[in-house]
Parts: structure tokens; sequence; C-alpha cells
């Protein structure tokens, strides 16, 4: 290991060593050539490809069929006028209809196939089962971090390294701190490192970039640069996540048995969770997610995505396909990419990688915000970077699939936009702007859309039904249907927000205003009432704006008073859900309870830093230690 050093130089992403670190500590350097990669140009591949099984073809022909097909469906009451000299607002909202249905479509699909997956009890090609070899190969674990409380940091990285070395496998893997904290951290995170340092049985390393070129991925690039040679494969965590050591031997196992693979995504469930908001999405997670994941990895083959952490990477593949170039043009439009991993896991599969998802058993984890707020934060940059992808639809050689989970990843933002539109369009037609009498609303496509809203819901607790120990896991059916009677009332209230403030994202965009890169809030003791009005003042002026037009035509009502309740309430449950307090008083009643909560994946020594169940720890002097416990 190389002793403390001050700015030494670091490899930029054109290979110049014009950019320097300050502290660090680090082995010895082991580059590798990463070179930066054309979207207009195919690249030679020198390899064979990896193919998809015999039959996913046809899985995801019976996919798009089925979401075309009941698109088409709902939107037929909205074609019907087209027949008898339809006006351009019939054209407009057949097109709004069915291009939304199919949106719905899809996720509902999506769901009853991974619900029949699971029933069938059928595995993926890298499912793993049984007894896992140990890896044979070395392995880094690249924590990126960026101006985060090191105490919280540094802390799930020691459980870790305890975890690896557990395994028996703690020779084979080596830990990374990747800083691109600000100046005034780096103290803090150094005194930090050097405590974990004494503490971890395996190499841990750290070092602060002074430039913080390309964000993350240009975190992670500069790593490969200079350090890939000596790693089989990289982990990638993000500074809230936590693997345990049996999953990351897992992962390095798979990776040895399939040496086609360039990458290997998990589906990390949800911990930590404090507030009501945060409660509720780790709960979601852990009801809903296993149907939903399991969808996802019945289609998508070897050209499944990447979420940016919690996977396990090729370190070869990755330096030979996914060194990103800048986009042409100003951000938020151009500029370094910031989705980049969905980017990523197309450039892989392009040079003829494999990209799985694999749902291990257990032991891949990681936390969510804690408030609407500070998830619209990260929506904001969410947004910015899937509607980059866009403009990368037409890259040369990207697999079919990878483009349209990067379109997939994009719509996800230009739906909302869209529902407003719908909405809009459709209540100046009933206020009399438009006197054509062809739309007319009914009930059937409006029972169709709760069917395919609420459909992968009432699968998840069918698949509950067939999977006791699940069940028993998120303590029986009581619980699991007091907090169902909590969710979905909650996500019906949340919807008419998530759609305005996604629309005034994507508006945002469009205007080129860029969203910055700031840290993100992993803690919250509540957003005041008073400053949860004032933030969402916008979102109640909708809410009175949608009010008086039910005034001014009764029929608007019925299907205006969700969207009206929304907003208007906005600010209530943005504070209301921000609790801690009622976050922990709904659990103590056993709603949004989670096997995290109730019977830990993780052992106890290796939860986060933080209050666990039945368990109270605290920090002293830099190190875990037991605080009193309190009956």
């Amino acid at each position: 290991m190389k002793s403390f050093a001050g700015a030494l130089p670091v490899a930029s992403p054109d290979n110049r060593s014009d950019e320097r670190v300050s502290l660090e500590n680090l082995p010895s350097e082991a580059p590798v050539n990463m070179p930066v990669q054309s979207f207009e140009k195919l690249p030679i591949l020198g390899r064979k490809v990896v193919t998809s099984p015999g039959d996913i073809g046809e899985r995801r022909l019976l996919l798009f069929l089925g979401t075309f097909t009941t698109g088409l469906l709902a939107a037929t009451e909205m074609a019907r006028p087209l027949k008898h000299n339809g006006t351009p607002f019939d054209l407009l909202m057949f097109l709004l209809f069915f291009s939304l249905f199919c949106w719905i479509s899809f996720g509902f699909l999506n769901a009853l196939a991974g619900f029949i997956n699971l029933a069938t009890r059928r595995k993926t090609s890298l499912a793993p089962g049984g007894a896992t070899p140990m890896p044979s190969k070395r392995t880094a674990v690249l924590v990126p971090i960026y101006n985060e409380d090191v105490s919280q940091v540094f802390g799930r990285i020691r459980k870790m390294a305890r975890m690896i070395e557990e395994t028996g496998a703690g020779k084979l893997f080596d830990f990374f701190i990747l800083s691109d904290s600000h100046a005034d951290r780096e103290a803090d995170e150094y005194l930090a490192y050097t405590d974990l340092l004494k503490a971890s049985p395996v190499p841990v390393y750290y070092r602060r970039r002074t430039k913080n070129v390309a964000r993350k991925p240009g975190n992670i690039a500069e790593w490969v640069r200079r350090f890939g040679g000596a790693y089989d494969y990289m982990i990638v965590l993000d500074a809230d996540s936590l693997m345990t050591g049996k999953a990351m031997a897992q992962l390095a196992s798979l990776m040895d048995r399939n040496p086609g693979v360039g990458l290997i995504q998990t589906n990390p469930s949800v911990i930590n969770s404090k507030t009501l908001f945060a409660r509720w999405q780790q709960f979601a997670g852990a009801a809903y997610g296993p149907i939903a994941s399991a969808g996802l990895s019945w289609w998508s083959g070897t050209e499944a995505t990447f979420w940016g952490h919690n996977a396990i990477v090729r370190v070869r593949a990755f330096a030979e396909s996914c060194g990103l170039p800048e986009l042409k043009g100003r951000e938020p439009r151009g500029g370094h990419i910031m989705s980049h991993d969905m980017v990523e896991a197309a450039l892989l599969r392009r040079r003829g990688w494999a990209v799985h998802m694999v749902a291990l058993p257990e032991g891949s984890y990681e936390e969510f915000p804690p408030t609407l707020t500070d998830f619209a934060i990260r929506d904001r940059r969410w947004c910015q970077g899937n509607l980059q992808h866009l403009f990368l639809l037409n890259s040369a050689g990207f697999h079919w699939v990878s483009r349209f989970q990067l379109l997939m990843g994009a719509s996800a933002y230009l739906t909302s936009p869209l529902w407003l539109v719908l909405t809009l369009v459709a209540l100046l037609h009933m206020l009399g702007f438009d006197s054509a009498p062809s739309f007319i609303p009914s009930g059937w496509p409006l029972v169709l859309t709760i069917i395919l809203l609420l459909g992968p819901k009432l699968l998840s607790v069918a698949w509950l039904a067939m999977d006791r120990d699940r069940l028993h896991m998120l303590g029986g059916w009581k619980r699991v249907i007091r907090s169902m009677v909590f969710e979905i009332p909650l996500s019906m209230i949340v919807a008419p927000l998530t759609m305005l403030t996604q629309t005034i994202a994507v508006v945002q965009v469009l205007r080129g205003r860029a969203s910055g890169w700031s840290a993100q809030n992993r803690e919250s003791d509540g957003v005041p009432l008073k400053q949860a009005i004032h933030d969402y003042r916008w979102a109640v002026a909708g809410g009175i704006f949608f009010l008086a037009a039910t005034l001014a035509s009764a029929e608007t009502t019925i299907w205006l008073l969700p969207i009206i309740v929304g907003l208007m309430l906005s600010p209530f449950v943005v504070a209301f859900t921000s609790r801690a307090t009622v976050g922990n008083w709904l659990a103590r009643r056993g709603i949004f309870t989670t096997p995290e909560d109730e019977a830990p994946a993780v052992p106890a020594e290796a939860q986060p830093a933080r209050v666990v169940m039945r368990q109270k720890l605290a920090w002293g002097n830099g190190h875990l230690v037991d605080a009193p416990s309190f009956a």
C-alpha cells in the first residue's frame, strides 16, 4: 500500500495527467486503456456476441403485441369520431389515449409476465441456486461519494469489509473510496478513512479528486484508467448502498462461471427507512417489486439494463466499451451524460457482452430519499439525463432492446406532460372551447385504467398467497392489507403532484435549464408545513384552477376530483409524509413493515450505523459501539 501522499497526478479522460488529487492512499497503479467511444461509428467487436435464450423473441413479441392490442382497445372510443368527419381534436385525443394506454398496459403486462414466471418457478440463466463456488478472481468494490455523512458511509464500508472477510474470500476483494467531495470535506473524510483502515480486515483505499470531471461516470472512469488492470471485476455501489459479503462473493462467482457476461445488475431492497414517505416506498418495493423485476428479467434476457449501483462489472469489458464522450451542445441537452448507466449497458451490449439482471435471494440494499421534496430533486436530475437518451436512439450498433430501454427511460418523464395535456384538452372541450360533440366520456376506459394501474398490486398479492415465506416476512395478511389500505390512497393523492413536478422538469430541460449536481439529502427531521406551503404553492394554484373548472362544468367534477384533492393537499401530504415520527408510529402498528424491519437479511452488526429494529447503535470516537437499549 502506498503511504500518504499529497497531490499526485491522475489520468484525465483523455489520458493526460493534467488533473490532480489531494489526499490519497492508493495501491500501485495498473493502467488500462479506456478509449472514448463514438455513437456514430460501429466498433470492431473482435469477439463472439453472447446471445439471449432461444425463446426470447417469442417473449418479446407476446409482450409488445399485448401492449399494442390493449392500447388500441382502450383508444377505440376515441377512434370512432375519426370515421365520421373527425376533427383535429379527435385525432389528438386518439393519439394521446393510445400512447398513454400503451404505457400503462406495458407495465401491467410486465407484471403479469413476472407473476407467471415466479408462479411457475422459472429461473433465469444466471439465477444463483444451490451452493455457490468461491470466486477465484480479484474484485474491486468502488464507493463513489460526494459530500456525504462520513460516519454513515464509512460505517457501511467497515461492515461490508468484515462481511466479505467472513466469507473466506476477503483476500480477493479491495475497497476503494472515490471521493468527489468539496475541499472542506477532505479532512473529515480522511480522518474517518484512517480510522476505518485500522479496523478493516481487507484493503481499503481512498482518494479525492479536486476536479470533478464528468461527475460519477468520470469518477469511475478515472479509477479504471489508473487501477483497472489489477482487477477482473468491479462492484459499483452508491454512497447509500450496502451489500453482504455473501452477495458480493455470489456475484463474483457468477462472473467467473460466465465469461461472456459484462455486467450483472441486482435488484436492491430499500432499507433504513424512517419517514413515512421512505417507509411507504420500502413497503412498495418489498411487496410489489419481485414480480416487476421478474417480468423485466423475463423479457430483457442478455439485453438488461444498468442502474449504476449494486452491480458487478467486468473491468476489461467496461474499459473497452464504456468510455463516454461528451454530447455536442450545452447542457441540458449536451455536455456530460448524466444518466450514464443505461448508456453504459447499451455500449457493453453493442460490443457483444451480455448484460443480465439477477434477483439475489438477499444481500443487496440501498436507501431511499426521505421526503417527496428530496425525491423530486433527484428525479429532476434523472429527467435531464433520461431525456438526453432521446438523442442517442440512433447510435450506431445499439441493440434494438437497448434503444427501447433508452426510450422507456425518457418516456417515464414524457408521459407526465402527456397526461396533463390530455386532461387539459378534455377539460377545454367540456367547457365548450371545442364545439365538436365527439368526446363523450364513458365509464369503461376509466375502469380499464384502474385495472391496469392496480393490476400489478393485485398480482403481487396473488404471488404473496403462493409465497408463504415472503408473506410471513411481511407480517402476514393483516399487516399486508393494512399497509395496502394506506398505500393505494397515498399513491392516488401523490400522483397528480408527480405529474405536475415531472411536467415542470421536462419544460425546464426543454428550455435549457440544467439541474446541476448537489449532494443528496439522506435524512430528514421533517419538512415544516410553512415551508411545504411555500414550496408547493404552484401545486395548490393548479388545484384551484381545476376546482374552478368543476364549478363551471358539473360533468368534470368526478374525474377531476382526484387531481383537485392531490394538488390542493400537496403541501400537507409533503409535510405529513416527511416525518419519521409518523412513519415509526405506523410501523409499530404493523403498517409499512418489511422483512428488513422484522427479520433483517443483513446481520444486525452489518446494518447501517443507525437505529434498527430492537437494537440501538451509536457512534463514539469513530467506532461503532453498543448504546443503551430502551424497552
